[in-house]
């Protein structure tokens, strides 16, 4: 029996231009403060190879429990698109597909984040995810 999948779709404005926005995805230092990075978490690992058919880690510590956050890039577009596969192998071994759109908005930039192949039962607690990091995200860039 094959669960049903669903692509959730996530929209964010940042003051920042698009190559600030894009180059904070792939830089391991400012990635770790937002990416899978939760409130109560500590972020132990963030690695990223930035480049197609690169891969990244991160590993959020919580409740003493490391949960690792795993993909590789598909796409890398500067400034303008990221695609890259996505997996919790803790709870899953299967693969989804997260492409985040950048665009200039004015003086900032517009991001809308497609997540496909989400789990039905998963879509509404993924949407809230996504809308922390992207919150997130623009704390991080001020």
């Amino acid at each position: 029996m094959t669960e049903e999948r669903k692509t959730v779709s996530v929209t964010h404005r940042y003051r920042q231009p698009p190559e600030t926005v894009f180059d904070a995805w792939l830089d391991p230092a400012i990635a770790g403060r937002f990416l899978f990075a939760t409130p109560t978490g500590h972020m132990v690992r963030a690695e990223i190879d930035a480049k197609v058919g690169g891969a990244f880690r991160f590993t959020d510590r919580r409740d003493g429990e490391d949960i690792d956050h795993v993909g590789r890039y598909e796409a890398l577009e500067r400034p303008g698109r990221l695609v890259f596969t996505f997996a919790v192998p803790k709870y899953s071994a299967e693969e989804s597909r997260v492409e985040i759109r950048i665009r200039p908005d004015g003086g900032g930039s517009e991001v809308t984040l497609v997540h496909t192949g989400v789990l039905a039962d998963y879509a509404e607690r993924t949407v809230g995810g996504w809308t922390m990091i992207l919150d997130t995200l623009g704390e991080v860039l001020g």
